[in-house]
């Protein structure tokens, strides 16, 4: 057999469970029946896109090329800032059926370009506006434009005009069935250097909220020691059925930032009565784009987190970020957690 056929068929016969993470994270939730409680059914009015950044999530979760186990306890997917956005690009952007000149329409460009049966490797690309991101153009000449007209598409806007755009590559590589590597490529097309905000997002699906029988799940900041003394960032997730993983951060010159929120609804921005707690699903985008301190939490826990990495790209630069998710039941690792990762990536690739 080949090394696929091996892993399907550990996981057919429950030796390994090869599929239990794998690209089941929603593309868009909001807007849809899934978090419908509206009074007549009216699921594209009731969740809006803007809502989505502040609101808990009941059923379910959405991101940008992200990856879950297969109950969608424990999420990861990336967070992006050019700068110049309103807000953290976190998920894709689109128009509901009433707002679409032709109906429901996605307004983002993202092509899902390889994944092996077992989701032992995953490749996918995104592409991300430089400038700021014509949220409300999109809407309004859309609404003015009638059936018999085209839409009005993302790049019909001119945004990706002079390759005004990075190429944002996100590819996953399993080590085991619960130890997965992570690898973020962006490259700067354009002829001006840029700066790119670059967010991996590990976070819990909101199941506390809604049965106080349920035990909180905690993501808190630590360090792993690796050789010779050294350490490296980590955000250990702790979950009561899912058990205990960390994600290891690789550093470019220096650790990642580690910012800490809570997957909790703001209740004050969307409805104007006061948060249970000062944390909330929106406070790492606060922090990030409107330098507010007191919108994440020092202590560095809770339910949602990311690291915080500055990408300064120079004209047609790439960088590549590397991070890696692992189950704590797997035997410890004898060296730094990106000793091997680039020939296992490597293998996967060939594989697949």
């Amino acid at each position: 057999m080949t090394p696929e056929e091996q892993r399907l068929a550990e996981a057919r016969n429950n030796i390994s469970p090869w599929k239990k993470w794998g690209p089941y994270l929603g593309d868009r939730q909001w807007g849809t029946v899934r978090e419908d409680y509206s009074a007549y059914g009216s699921a594209w009015d009731y969740f809006s896109h803007d809502q989505a950044r502040s609101r808990a999530y009941r059923w379910g979760e959405d991101g940008i090329g992200g990856i879950s186990d297969d109950r969608q306890l424990l999420c990861f997917a990336i967070a992006l800032w050019n700068g110049a956005d309103p807000i953290l690009k976190e998920r894709l952007f689109g128009l509901t059926g009433n707002e679409g000149n032709h109906g429901e329409d996605v307004k983002e460009y993202y092509f899902y370009l390889d994944s092996t049966p077992s989701h032992s490797y995953m490749k996918m690309l995104y592409k991300y506006p430089q400038q700021a991101f014509p949220y409300t153009e999109l809407a309004e000449e859309n609404r003015r434009r009638s059936r018999h007209e085209p839409e009005f598409e993302l790049i019909d806007t001119g945004i990706f005009d002079q390759n005004q755009y990075f190429d944002v590559f996100v590819e996953y590589a399993k080590a085991d069935s619960e130890d997965i590597l992570i690898q973020i490529t962006v490259a700067n097309r354009s002829a001006e250097p840029k700066t790119l905000h670059l967010l991996p997002t590990l976070w819990f699906r909101n199941t506390w909220s809604w049965d106080h029988n349920t035990l909180k799940p905690r993501l808190k900041a630590t360090t792993v020691p690796i050789a010779d003394g050294a350490s490296i960032a980590a955000i250990e997730a702790t979950h009561p059925t899912l058990g205990q993983f960390q994600l290891y951060c690789q550093g470019k010159e220096e650790a990642p930032a580690l910012l800490f929120t809570e997957n909790e609804t703001n209740l004050h921005r969307l409805f104007g009565v006061a948060n249970a707690a000062p944390y909330v699903k929106d406070g790492i985008n606060d922090y990030v784009i409107h330098s507010q301190t007191d919108a994440i939490n020092p202590a560095q826990i809770g339910t949602k987190a990311a690291a915080h990495y500055p990408l300064i790209l120079a004209p047609h630069e790439t960088q590549v970020i590397k991070l890696r998710l692992r189950s704590t039941l797997i035997s410890p690792l004898s060296s730094s957690p990106f000793t091997h990762f680039d020939s296992l990536f490597q293998t996967r690739q060939q594989e697949a």
